[in-house]
């Protein structure tokens, strides 16, 4: 059952999805709560699951993953146990950061990062061509990303 979020927990959860190691001092001060009250907020919606974590969002540049490919994969059949066995093999690989299920001309949609071409190659020949049940799959380069956020509009 979801929890109700009101104007105050919003506003409490827009700055804690752009400043995550903000104090609660700050963050009080900021949604206009005292400390107490606001602890009490933040605590609930993290034990209602509403803030599922809390992440250190890294520099692709800088870890070396500046290649982003979206890979549209189409499965040889739709039973259940195809299903099932692509998704657990794809969690397995670490350059993949999400796998979507998609209604349309593609089963599923890949998010994978590679350090370039070359790269995306390898991972290609090593990890995504021997994922279960795969028919066809079409690679996508990203030129240029124009914006990115990790932050749910509440």
């Amino acid at each position: 059952m979801a929890s109700e979020i009101d104007d105050t927990d919003a506003r409490i959860l827009t700055v804690l999805q752009k400043q995550g190691r903000i104090s609660n001092a700050d963050l009080a001060e900021k949604v206009n709560l005292s400390a107490s009250a606001c602890h009490r907020r933040v605590a609930r919606l993290e034990r209602d699951q509403i803030i599922r974590d809390y992440v250190a969002l890294l520099d692709p540049r800088k870890v070396d993953r500046p290649t982003t490919v979206f890979v549209e994969i189409t499965l040889s059949g739709q039973a259940d146990e195809v299903l099932d066995a692509f998704e657990r093999e794809v969690r397995l690989i670490p350059e993949v950061l999400e796998c979507h299920l998609m209604a349309g001309t593609a089963d599923y949609l890949l998010k994978v990062v590679a350090a370039d071409t070359e790269d995306f190659a390898r991972i290609h020949r090593r990890s995504l061509a021997r994922l279960p049940g795969v028919a066809q799959m079409q690679s996508s380069f990203a030129l240029r990303t124009v914006f990115k956020t990790t932050a749910l509009p509440v």
